[in-house]
């Protein structure tokens, strides 16, 4: 390869390699012991259904790291060709209804009209009289009997 060259340099990182091929060996590792389980004496149908879904975890884990490796290498071109099979990804305008706008802080102060404000003046001290009056009932627990 020249130093020039504009085509992407692969990057091979051991470490995440040996991840994956660990937790792929693990999730083989684990459905052959459900599969175990399941052949015991004591197996059920629900270790049978473990043993059948931990290859697939196995299978997501690579499936997952040649994915990132892909999108790492060619990001530019992998989105434009997701854009090409996928069609249209931008909504036109005018489409979509407004969005519905909130007001501010500021224009919920107090500039309410005088006739509300008397309204709220009248119905408090409605609400005052009415405390201020003797009850006709009283609610003593003392007076009740079983």
């Amino acid at each position: 390869m020249k130093s020039g060259s504009t085509s992407p340099r692969r990057r091979h990182r051991p470490a995440l390699i040996v991840l994956v091929v660990m937790a792929a060996l693990a999730c083989l590792l684990l459905a052959w012991w459900q599969w175990g389980r399941y052949e015991s004496a004591s197996g059920t149908a629900q270790n049978l259904g473990y043993a059948l879904q931990w290859p697939a975890f196995a299978v997501a884990v690579i499936w997952a790291y040649r994915r990132f490796v892909v999108l790492e290498n060619t990001p530019d071109d992998e989105r434009a060709a997701s854009a090409d099979r996928k069609g249209v990804t931008e909504i036109p305008a005018g489409i979509l209804p407004d969005r519905p706008t909130t007001p501010s802080a500021s224009s919920l102060s107090t500039t309410s009209s005088a006739r509300e404000d008397s309204a709220l003046a009248d119905y408090n001290s409605y609400l005052a009289d009415l405390n201020d009056r003797p009850s006709t009932t009283d609610h003593n627990s003392e007076d009740r009997r079983p």
